[in-house]
C-alpha cells in the first residue's frame, strides 16, 4: 500500500516560457481536481443527518440516532488528523480518490441496519450503523489533508486565502446536494428498488444514489489531479511566484518523517489556539445544520422543503466563503484572525434571532441562509491559517490537529451528543444558549493568534516603501 501512495519523485526542473505556460495550466487543472473531488466526499458525508427524521417510524430515536451521528464526527476528527500524517508523506493524486471510493462503499451499506436489521433488534441495528458512520466518517478524513498538500505546493501564501476560499466552496456545493439528491434520488429510483413502500424510498436518495455518484467523482480526481510542481518538472511554488512564508526553508520540500512532522505540529501553541477556536466554530456550524431538518420537521415543514432549507445553508456559504478569503488577502494581508472574529460575531446575532423567532418559519429559514453565509469563512481562514503556521510539508497534518479539535469536540461531543440530550431533555431553548457561549468563545481563541501574523503587515509596508 505504502508503494502505491508513495508520492512521486521529481522530474528534471524545466525553465522558460514553456514552463510557465504548463505551470499555470496545470495549477489550474489541479485546482479544479480537488475542488471536484472535496465537493465529492460531502456527497457522502453528512447523509445520516437527512435520514434522521425518516428513521423515527422505524422505532428509532432522536438520542440514540445522535450517538450515531457522532461516530461520523469522531471519526473524521480522528482521520483528519492521523491520515494527515500519511497524506503528508503520499501522492495527492492517489490518495484523495482512494478515500473517497471507500467512504462511497461505506455510505452504501447504512441500508443493511434498516434493512435487514431493523428495529426489533435495535442494540445491534444501532452498533452496526455507528460503526458504518464511523467508518464514512473515517475514510473522509482522507479528504481534506491532500487537497491542503496540494494547496501549499501550488498556491503561495499571499493568493492562499483567495484561492482556498474558491476551493472551499466545493463542500457547499457538495453538501447542499445532499438535500436534494435525498429527495430526487427517492423520486427516481426508490420505487424501483422498494416498489409501493414508500417510507423506505429515503434510503436510496440518501445512501446508494449519492454512493454512486461519489465513485464517479473520484474517478475525474484521480485524472486530474498532479502531487507536486516539482513531481512534474516544475519549480517551487515560492521560487516561481517570488514569495515566501515565515514557515518556509528548503526542508520544507523535503519529506519529513512522522515523529518529526507530528514533533513539529504539536509544539506549535499557535494551532493549538486556533485548534480550541475551530472546535467552537465546528459547533455552532453543525449544531445548526445537523439538527435543521429536526428542527424544521418539528415546526411542520415537510421533508422535502427542509432538504431545500439544508441546501440554502450551504450554498449561502459561497458568496460569504469567498468574501471572506478575499479580505484575508487584499484588506488583511494574508491575517486570517481578524475576519475570523468579525464573521462570527455576526453569526452570534443570527443565531440569537433565530432562537427568539423559532416559531416563525420565515425568520428561520433567513437566519439559517445568513449563519451559512457567516459561518463557512471562519471554517475556511482557521484550515487556511493552518497551513500558514505549519512548513507546507507538515500542513496537512497541522489542518488535521485543527480538524480533529473541531469533529471530536466541537462536533461530536458539543453540535451532536451534547445538543441532542439538551434538546430532548431540555429543550431547543437551552441549545441556543450553548451556540452562543461556542460564538464567544471561538472569537476568545482566535484573539490570541493576533499578534504572530503581524509580520505580514509589516512585510506589505515594506513592499509598497
Amino acid at each position: 500500500m505504502w508503494n502505491f501512495l508513495a508520492p512521486p519523485a521529481f522530474k528534471p526542473e524545466q525553465t522558460g516560457a514553456g514552463a510557465d505556460a504548463k505551470y499555470s495550466r496545470l495549477r489550474w487543472q489541479v485546482f479544479l481536481g480537488i475542488f471536484i473531488g472535496y465537493a465529492g466526499f460531502y456527497i457522502v458525508r453528512k447523509n445520516f443527518s437527512m435520514a434522521i427524521p425518516m428513521l423515527a417510524p422505524f422505532g428509532f430515536e432522536k438520542g440514540e440516532l445522535g450517538i450515531v451521528l457522532s461516530m461520523n464526527a469522531i471519526a473524521y476528527g480522528f482521520s483528519k488528523f492521523i491520515m494527515a500524517s500519511i497524506s503528508d508523506r503520499s501522492n495527492a493524486q492517489r490518495f484523495l480518490p482512494l478515500g473517497l471510493i471507500l467512504a462511497a462503499l461505506s455510505m452504501m451499506f447504512m441500508i443493511v441496519p434498516i434493512e435487514w436489521i431493523g428495529a426489533e433488534h435495535k442494540s445491534w441495528a444501532i452498533l452496526l450503523m455507528a460503526a458504518l458512520n464511523f467508518l464514512v466518517g473515517w475514510f473522509n478524513g482522507m479528504g481534506w489533508p491532500p487537497c491542503g498538500r496540494v494547496m501549499t505546493h501550488w498556491f503561495s501564501i499571499k493568493e492562499r486565502g483567495t484561492w482556498m476560499s474558491v476551493w472551499n466552496c466545493a463542500h457547499n456545493v457538495g453538501g447542499a446536494l445532499v438535500g436534494p439528491m435525498a429527495v430526487y434520488g427517492a423520486m427516481w429510483f426508490g420505487q424501483w428498488l422498494y416498489g409501493a413502500d414508500e417510507k423506505r424510498y429515503f434510503m436510496v436518495g440518501t445512501y446508494i444514489f449519492p454512493a454512486a455518484v461519489a465513485i464517479l467523482v473520484a474517478i475525474v480526481a484521480y485524472l486530474m489531479i498532479r502531487d507536486t510542481p516539482q513531481s512534474c518538472g516544475l519549480p517551487s511554488i515560492e521560487q516561481w511566484k517570488g514569495e515566501y512564508s515565515k514557515t518556509y526553508s528548503a526542508k520544507s520540500e523535503e519529506v519529513l518523517s512522522t515523529s518529526e512532522i507530528f514533533r513539529t505540529v504539536l509544539s506549535n501553541k499557535f494551532l493549538w489556539y486556533i485548534a480550541f477556536a475551530n472546535a467552537f466554530v465546528y459547533m455552532v456550524r453543525y449544531g445548526c445544520l445537523d439538527w435543521a431538518p429536526t428542527i424544521l420537521t418539528e415546526k411542520g415543514v415537510n421533508l422535502k422543503d427542509a432538504g431545500w432549507a439544508y441546501f440554502a445553508y450551504e450554498m449561502a456559504a459561497i458568496p460569504g466563503t469567498l468574501i471572506c478569503g478575499w479580505l484575508s488577502d487584499k484588506v488583511f494581508h494574508g491575517r486570517r484572525a481578524l475576519p475570523t472574529i468579525l464573521f462570527m460575531g455576526v453569526v452570534a446575532v443570527f443565531v440569537f434571532i433565530y432562537w427568539q423567532f423559532l416559531d416563525n418559519i420565515n425568520v428561520v429559514l433567513m437566519c439559517l441562509i445568513a449563519i451559512g453565509f457567516f459561518i463557512y469563512g471562519p471554517v475556511m481562514l482557521i484550515g487556511v491559517q493552518a497551513l500558514d503556521l505549519a512548513p507546507k510539508n507538515a500542513a496537512g497534518t497541522a489542518a488535521g490537529l485543527t480538524g480533529f479539535m473541531g469533529y471530536v469536540l466541537g462536533t461530536a461531543l458539543l453540535a451532536n451528543v451534547v445538543i441532542g440530550y439538551v434538546a430532548e431533555h431540555a429543550g431547543w431553548d437551552m441549545t441556543f444558549v450553548l451556540l452562543i457561549a461556542a460564538c464567544g468563545l471561538s472569537i476568545l481563541f482566535m484573539g490570541l493568534t493576533y499578534k504572530e501574523e503581524q509580520y505580514l503587515v509589516k512585510k506589505q509596508k515594506e513592499e509598497e516603501k
